[in-house]
């Protein structure tokens, strides 16, 4: 026996119809679940460090443990600021045509070595679908799906994009094992649960709240041993389906505009000087952007070896060899890498030819003014 979660933006028969929130934690439970992952994450961690304080040793696998769980910490305080933000009322969406099949083998891409260091395999079953969606929340609902499968999924998670022929909805689906099949033999748990609570983590919140503010239909089929969830797209543009060419001139021009157009993006700041560091963080302040700051290559290094960020922005200072040789490995993995240099004086944003490549180049003296501007641009021209 399954059972279904469903929250459905506009419900097709009235009399079932039900507020989307209503089906949302209020917002005391989620600061309640939000304090409980954290501070699980933190003890965690922090019993790590008292074990290797007594032995004396500390050893490169528990390092890297360490490293995890203090990332997941990291993760949830991330994943409530952007509940908060999508709970304030100050999210203005700018829907535009977009190739959902694209971005999700991006999204995918840019993931790959950390889901290839989880060890956890994908198989994608992806058809052609096309829809009509804010790109930006978008992009942040495709990671947050990717972040909420491959936290539970043991061995295998399985996508699929298709197109449900009438009404042309495009229809995502992610399908994984969260307990082996076995385990739940052993338990007698056959039958299932009103839902599994160990799915309902952070993420899984994160990822309501986004479809929700999307539109979208999001539906959860639980198991004892087996998940699926599924997104549709009710925006969906199918010509091949529907008989007929869009072109540019039949969409509607957005009539509001994203308040923060590079929400959610990942970007490493390498600055050795605190000042500079310190002036970075000032003007990226207020884009919800999610910063990383590092002093040394070496550290850029370990932090790249991760997950590859969207973009780096780095102290023209800096240059040498070793940073030559971390810009050049970087490119050949991503060429598409937003990269911004922060040069040692001027007033200006500039575009400077360096190694081939064109990059933003902002003076120390407009770093406040003009590093929005130039991250944005930067941003945009690698899409």
């Amino acid at each position: 026996m399954e059972t279904v979660l469903i929250l459905q933006a506009e419900p097709s028969d009235p009399r079932n119809a039900r507020p989307i929130q209503a089906l949302l934690p209020d917002a005391p439970a989620l600061v309640a679940q939000l304090g409980g992952e954290v501070a699980a994450t933190l003890s965690a961690a922090l019993e790590r460090v008292i074990a290797m304080a007594a032995s004396g040793q500390v050893e490169r696998e528990g390092l890297r443990m360490l490293r995890e769980e203090i990332d997941l910490a990291r993760r949830a305080g991330i994943m409530g600021q952007q509940l908060i933000r999508l709970r304030g009322g100050q999210l203005q969406l700018a829907p535009e045509r977009l190739d959902l099949t694209a971005a999700l083998r991006e999204a995918l891409l840019q993931r790959g070595r950390e889901i290839q260091a989880r060890g956890v395999q994908v198989r994608q079953t992806f058809g052609a679908a096309q829809v009509r969606c804010d790109a930006t929340l978008l992009f942040s609902l495709l990671q947050t799906m990717i972040d909420w499968s491959f936290e539970h999924a043991r061995s295998r998670v399985d996508l699929s994009l298709s197109i449900k022929s009438w009404p042309a909805h495009a229809r995502l689906r992610s399908t994984f094992a969260h307990r082996p099949l076995d385990e739940a033999e052993a338990t007698g748990e056959l039958v299932g649960e009103l839902e599994e609570p160990s799915l309902n983590t952070m993420s899984w919140r994160l990822l309501q709240e986004t479809a929700a503010a999307l539109g979208l239909n999001l539906e959860r089929k639980d198991n004892p041993a087996r998940t699926e969830m599924t997104l549709e797209f009710p925006e969906t543009l199918a010509p091949s389906l529907l008989g007929f060419t869009l072109n540019a001139s039949d969409e509607p021009a957005p009539q509001v505009r994203n308040e923060f157009p590079l929400a959610g993006r990942h970007v490493i700041v390498l600055a050795a000087r605190r000042e500079v560091r310190n002036t970075v963080r000032e003007a990226l302040r207020n884009m919800g952007l999610v910063l990383d700051f590092v002093t040394t290559v070496q550290q850029a290094q370990e932090l790249l070896q991760e997950a590859m960020p969207h973009a780096l922005i780095y102290e023209g200072a800096l240059g040498g060899d070793d940073f030559e040789r971390l810009r050049t490995d970087l490119l050949a993995e991503a060429p598409k890498l937003a990269l911004v240099c922060i040069a040692e004086r001027g007033h200006a944003f500039e575009v400077l030819n360096v190694g081939g490549r064109q990059v933003a180049s902002v003076g120390r003296d407009a770093v406040v003014e003009s590093l929005p501007a130039a991250l944005l641009f930067e941003l945009t021209r690698s899409a």
